[in-house]
């Protein structure tokens, strides 16, 4: 994971856990946009590839993870992934609170370290 930085680690951890799922859905849930290099870097890795379609306006492409995602992490399928509810409890993640539209919204210094391993991970190459 040393090659994706924390930044694309979330976007992943977030594909994984809600696909399919749009930019614009990944968007919502980081209250800033993703980046479309982000998105590219992973395609890139092959961690993920394009899903179905979504049914909103425009049907934008969603995103899937891949069996080159499963094998890098060790995982035999996506239920081998931790379960929701652990993460949940560790405040690492919200199914519900996603589902109900309601986006955690980063403090401004998680915010500014996101944008930095951003920037970071646009200098790996």
């Amino acid at each position: 994971m040393d090659a994706l930085g924390r930044s694309s680690a979330s976007h992943l951890a977030n594909i994984a856990y809600y696909q399919p799922i749009n930019r614009s859905e990944l968007s919502s849930f980081f209250g800033k946009e993703v980046s479309r290099d982000t998105i590219a870097r992973l395609r890139a890795l092959e961690f993920i590839a394009a899903g179905p379609r979504s049914p909103q306006l425009g049907a934008p492409y969603t995103y899937v993870t891949t069996k080159a995602f499963l094998s890098h992490f060790g995982l035999q399928t996506l239920r081998d992934l931790p379960d929701m509810e652990m993460l949940e409890e560790a405040g690492l993640l919200s199914k519900d609170k996603m589902l109900a539209g309601e986006f955690p919204v980063l403090a401004s210094d998680e915010a500014d370290q996101l944008e930095a391993d951003r920037d970071e991970d646009d200098d790996v190459t």
